[in-house]
């Protein structure tokens, strides 16, 4: 049950990212709160501690290292394990090898598991006896949020650390790292890269690591090839004009993206909005997707204060299927500052709650027989439709008709706020009661 070596023999082989991946918790950058002086692993590793846990944080954040890093400082055995490449035939093998291991040599085993949201449950089942009788140290890596991912009897047997991404002035300082280090870095074949340049990597780099070196070693290769004696912003901004914004179209990202481009509209946040809709659409987001929450939007946030909201996103909806991106993308824009502006009010969104909570508790309320319908003669006789009015025969076409089952006469669902349409609606929903008030009274 071996493993590759923590880190390369050679250190000037691979990847630069590789080659400047830390060597011990102090060249770690960021998440001082876990490795820095008092941090939390730290701790653990000074108290002689090594429990299971779960690393979740933004790719580029030190996931890996730390967990490298954790493990040789425990002195344990460190093998990766692939949720994607292993079923659970594979799983059971690794970890009776690590229970034999434990007791033949008293040697601790760390089970690393990148990704590991991607184990199903079956996979994540049978690491639990293994976890709880100590065979294995399980520390898992994601991007993920565990709470979803991870089932309840594997989640309460690890402890979860979050990372955060790293800081433009940190990635800034790990470029210098590489562009000075001779012997892992760049410092030997670099050409001079302005500090615009560097600072661009770092802003592109959107808290990744792994990927400014990336930008950065690519950079260097084409610089040298062109026979470039200086890197500047125009090149950087040419090895990395393919580059997407950081989005995951699957994952918790996805829906913290849309629940900002939602939060800004009903706070009429122009700028905002077509900040996060950009975020999305620029990420490869479905526009598909974006449609369907900006129909929500025009019902749930604006309702009857602006029925042409409404209108808007349903025009914005057919450029979306009939136009695609990236044409479309204006009229999504469109509507979504047509949203942003637009009076807002959720006393729809409120009434709607209001009924589904009534039908909930009393779904079967009978239907008044004024307005049955009533299409056969047996029927009729039956009652259905007795008293019914026409409204169109009545003046102002508002009839003496009670339309609610007799349980819940005089109940009021919709209450329209001042705001925009609805300070109208209000007006003649007042005008309505007072007609059908006034013919009942006369009725009398």
């Amino acid at each position: 049950m071996g493993q590759p070596p923590l880190f390369p023999d050679d250190p000037s082989i691979g990847p630069l990212a590789e080659r400047m991946r830390p060597r011990a918790l102090d060249d770690v950058v960021g998440q001082q709160a876990l490795v820095g002086e008092g941090g939390v692993i730290r701790s653990l590793l000074t108290d002689g501690e090594l429990p299971s846990l779960v690393f979740w944080g933004p790719p580029g954040s030190g996931k890996t290292t730390i967990a490298r890093l954790l493990a040789d400082a425990a002195g344990a055995e460190m093998v990766t394990f692939s949720a994607v490449l292993s079923g659970v035939k594979e799983a059971r093998s690794v970890m009776s090898a690590a229970r034999g291991l434990r007791r033949s040599e008293g040697r601790r085993t760390v089970l690393f598991v990148d990704e590991i949201h991607r184990f199903n449950r079956a996979q994540q089942d049978a690491f639990l006896p293994f976890v709880e009788a100590g065979d294995i140290v399980l520390v898992g890596a994601t991007t993920e949020n565990p709470s979803f991912e991870l089932n309840r009897a594997l989640l309460s047997r690890v402890k979860v650390y979050i990372l955060d991404p790293l800081t433009p002035e940190q990635i800034l300082g790990l470029l210098r790292q590489a562009l000075e280090n001779e012997e892992t870095g760049l410092g030997s074949v670099a050409p001079k890269v302005e500090l615009e340049a560097l600072e661009l990597i770092a802003i592109v780099a959107a808290g990744d690591a792994r990927q400014a070196l990336n930008h950065l070693e690519l950079a260097v290769a084409v610089a040298r090839s062109d026979g470039l004696k200086e890197i500047d912003a125009e090149l950087v901004e040419r090895v990395a004009q393919n580059v997407v914004a950081v989005y995951d179209k699957g994952g918790e990202e996805h829906y913290n993206l849309i629940s900002a481009l939602h939060k800004a509209v009903r706070n009429s946040d122009v700028d905002a909005t077509l900040y996060w809709l950009a975020r999305m659409l620029e990420g490869g987001a479905d526009p598909r997707f974006v449609i369907r929450r900006m129909l929500r939007m025009a019902s749930e946030d604006i309702g009857m204060a602006d029925p042409r909201a409404l209108q808007q996103v349903a025009a914005a909806a057919h450029a979306v299927e009939h136009v695609g991106m990236p044409e479309c993308e204006l009229a999504l824009a469109q509507a979504a500052v047509y949203l942003c502006l637009a009076a807002k009010s959720n006393a729809l969104y409120k009434a709607y709650g209001k009924v589904k909570r009534e039908v909930a508790k009393r779904p079967g309320l009978s239907i008044p027989m004024a307005v049955r319908n009533a299409p056969t003669n047996l029927m009729k006789e039956a009652g259905y439709g007795d008293g019914y009015r026409y409204a169109h025969d009545e003046k102002d076409a508002v009839a003496d008709l009670e339309c609610l089952p007799d349980e819940l006469v005089g109940s009021r669902f919709f209450h329209p706020t001042e705001y925009g349409w609805e300070a109208r609606i209000a007006e003649r929903m007042e005008e309505i009661r007072k007609l059908r008030t006034g013919r009942q009274t006369k009725k009398k």
